[in-house]
């Protein structure tokens, strides 16, 4: 790309701080609105036809995971398509596809019906990847890990409100209500990107439409190749187990940690539990990640590795909810820099005009380490006991922190402005 084409492509003096804005909310009704749904849809499937083919746990386990890995075999697709067409129409779509998916949910009468929408979504939505896409692509580079921080604060905030609303409407209403007030969070979505956001990247004017796979494959390869991205794709596969590993047995050790679980609420506290880790998850991705604008995200991923490996160990020896919870929250914010500085780096050693390829195999990978990671935990847990899938969490940051320390590359000058080099600016 020349210098000439790079510099069409800057953003507008602070509009991207709008776009910003808008599509972080947008990320937050998208996300609240998904995740409404996790608390009952275990419940909700064993009231379907058929939902006896399978164990009760295997069949909950299959209707959450069934979207992520979906999606990391098709967010790569979409990803290229935005680069072809431009992002903001990929939110567009992911968006509304979902309305129309999700709302066809609460209307199912088999289990087999519920099973076959939830792949679907995972087929053809790609919320996060498409937004990400469309942020890293309108904000200035040096100001990366701001905006990515921003939109996880999008992406935990509806994570950590929408199960309680879900949960609180299922137990009033029924299962169907839950999924019409997801499709209208999402409309609304739809509507606040479709006549808030003003993208200001052009796609090529030759574009057109290349389902080709060898072409395909061939653009991916060209960006795996480039300096430390294969790098910043496994902290990225690792961080999605490191996050998701103790969800499955969060509401059980709860019980472990209050015995008289009925009198004394175990179910709030296990929300609690995972709400907290996801509050604290918010405010480190923004601390954290425009404390990597500012000196690198290279050092801000590795003190955040070591941070969160530190607090997840003592997890495994708690007596206490309210040392879990303690610990839980700092875990939560050194993980929102493990979180922000990955994403971050991927902008910064890659081309501009490649974001929704880039995002698009970023996630692939997340989805899949995401949809595997429930189920490593629980096969963790059922082996070794409760407590070590705490253990396995402080592995997997270890693991981030020493791929940190000897494979991330290093910054050439310390003197060096992001104006002068974008892609060597985030990339300590």
């Amino acid at each position: 790309m020349s210098d000439d084409d790079a510099s069409q492509q800057q953003p507008e003096d602070k509009r991207w701080m709008v776009t910003l804005f808008i599509v972080s909310l947008a990320q937050a009704m998208c996300t609240g609105g998904i995740s409404l749904v996790f608390p009952f849809l275990p419940l909700y499937i064993q009231t379907l036809d058929g939902a006896d083919f399978m164990s009760p746990e295997l069949l909950a386990g299959l209707v959450i995971s069934a979207p992520p890995l979906m999606a990391a075999l098709t967010t790569p697709f979409w990803g290229r398509l935005a680069d072809q067409y431009g992002r903001k129409k990929m939110v567009m779509r992911a968006v509304f596809t979902a309305v129309i998916v999700l709302f066809a949910m609460g209307f199912v009468e088999t289990a087999f019906m519920l099973i076959f929408l939830r792949a679907l979504q995972g087929f053809t939505t790609g919320i996060i990847a498409a937004n990400t896409a469309l942020v890293a692509g309108e904000c200035p580079r040096e100001r990366m890990g701001f905006a990515l921080g921003t939109l996880q604060v999008g992406i935990f905030s509806g994570v950590a409100i929408g199960p309680i609303i879900g949960g609180v409407l299922a137990d009033n209403f029924g299962f169907q209500l839950p999924f019409i007030f997801t499709s209208l969070m999402l409309f609304l979505a739809f509507l606040l990107v479709t006549f808030g956001v003003r993208e200001t990247y052009v796609p090529p004017k030759d574009t057109k439409l290349d389902l080709n796979p060898l072409h395909m494959a061939t653009a991916w390869c060209g960006i795996l190749r480039l300096d430390g991205v294969k790098t910043v794709y496994s902290l990225r596969f690792l961080n999605g187990f490191a996050q998701r590993t103790i969800i499955p047995i969060a509401p059980l050790f709860v019980f472990v940690l209050l015995p008289d679980a009925a009198e004394s609420g175990s179910s709030s506290y296990a929300g609690l539990v995972l709400a907290v880790s996801s509050v604290t998850v918010t405010i480190g991705s923004v601390t954290l990640g425009s404390l990597g604008d500012k000196y690198g995200y290279r050092i801000v991923l590795i003190g955040s590795s070591l941070g969160a490996m530190l607090f997840y160990i003592p997890q495994a020896f708690v007596s206490d909810i309210y040392q879990l919870l303690f610990l839980q929250g700092l875990a939560g914010f050194m993980a929102g820099g493990v979180m922000a500085s990955p994403a971050a780096m991927l902008a910064n050693f890659t081309d501009m005009g490649d974001e929704g390829s880039v995002y698009g195999l970023d996630a692939s990978v997340s989805s899949f380490s995401n949809g595997m990671a429930p189920l490593t935990g629980s096969m963790i847990a059922s082996v070794f006991g409760l407590r070590s899938a705490f253990i396995a969490a402080a592995v997997y940051y270890g693991i981030m922190l020493f791929i940190g320390l000897n494979f991330l590359p290093k910054p050439k000058n310390k003197t060096l402005e992001p104006s002068l080099s974008p892609r060597l600016a985030g990339g300590d």
